[in-house]
């Protein structure tokens, strides 16, 4: 049995092809695990407050000194890490926007990524706090092709995704994407193409 956690960013719902491909991993792990548990965390339909003054003043004050503007603020990332400490496997569907990932996906980062929560740099370096027996999978969806050729060096999606993951202890990551969708000679056979290549480990 595993607590899986989805994170998904499209605002395409179920017409995503990211999440598409994320409910595939799904899919197979839930063959391999059937009595596990799915908890589905839309970063689009939860609308991730951006970071202000008051949310970064509650991160670094201590909780039995937080006013209740700020106790409320924090509520929300308080939630989102939970999840991540409970989860076992983290699907994270991105569908690439102008190079880089969703504002909602961003949002929600911000709220997950915290000192003294996630990572500390109580050493001098950083350290990330999560555990690194979770596993980790991007389901990156785009309409362009990123993993080879000339638009390789504009991909600005996975390498932060797996640097920032990585940040808060997360470092058992592996990538899937459906690629080339919006590209006439390849959009016929990108989805099925991407969903083919999904098997879990």
């Amino acid at each position: 049995m595993k607590n899986i956690l989805h994170i998904s960013s499209s605002p395409r719902g179920e017409a995503s092809n990211s999440i598409l491909l994320a409910n595939r991993v799904i899919s197979n792990l839930l063959e391999k695990y059937p009595e596990s548990k799915v908890i589905h965390n839309d970063t689009v339909k939860k609308d991730y407050a951006h970071l202000d003054s008051v949310l970064q003043g509650a991160y670094f004050t201590l909780p039995t000194d937080r006013t209740a503007l700020q106790e409320e603020a924090i509520q929300d990332s308080e939630e989102a890490v939970a999840q991540l400490e409970d989860a076992d496997v983290i699907i994270i569907s991105v569908a690439m926007y102008n190079f880089s990932i969703p504002s909602a996906l961003k949002a929600w980062i911000d709220h997950v990524v915290r000192a003294g929560k996630t990572f500390s740099y109580g050493n001098g370096k950083p350290e990330g706090l999560l555990s690194s027996n979770k596993k980790v999978y991007l389901a990156i969806a785009s309409n362009g092709v990123f993993t080879e050729g000339p638009l390789k060096a504009l991909d600005f999606t996975e390498p932060y995704l797996r640097f920032i993951l990585s940040f808060i202890g997360l470092t058992d990551i592996t990538t899937y994407r459906i690629e080339g969708a919006g590209m006439p000679d390849l959009k016929e056979t990108a989805v099925e193409k991407g969903l083919q290549q999904v098997a879990v480990a």
